[in-house]
């Protein structure tokens, strides 16, 4: 197992980050940033924002149970993938609680 980090790319025009826990897995995905910068300012909320319970907006849509982690202003900064379970999504959003706030980053662009 390695380190949790947070993975910069650049598929096509804009920038994303994925933030990956030790054993690889994406545990939550951003938006699409025109500039560099601003990605990595998104990675620096997500570190601060992660740990707040109270940041998580839990969802459930016809099965699926996904979550997304708010930014101080109100503002998504990452999405998770789609759950079978609430209690699925409730693991993946402590992983992301426990993995954030001291993953490294990863410029892959």
């Amino acid at each position: 197992m390695s380190n949790p980090k947070f993975e910069i790319t650049k598929p096509h025009a804009q920038f994303y980050f994925n933030l990956k826990a030790g054993n690889g897995e994406i545990i939550l995905s951003s938006e699409g940033y025109t500039a560099k910068r601003s990605c990595e300012n998104g990675i620096a909320s997500v570190q601060k924002n992660a740990p707040d319970d109270d940041q998580y907006d839990r969802k459930h849509n016809n099965g699926s149970y996904t979550f997304v982690l708010k930014a101080g202003n109100g503002e998504p900064i990452g999405r998770s993938e789609s759950y079978t379970s609430a209690a699925s999504r409730d693991a993946g959003i402590e992983s992301v609680k426990r993995n954030a706030p001291n993953a490294s980053v990863v410029d892959l662009t």
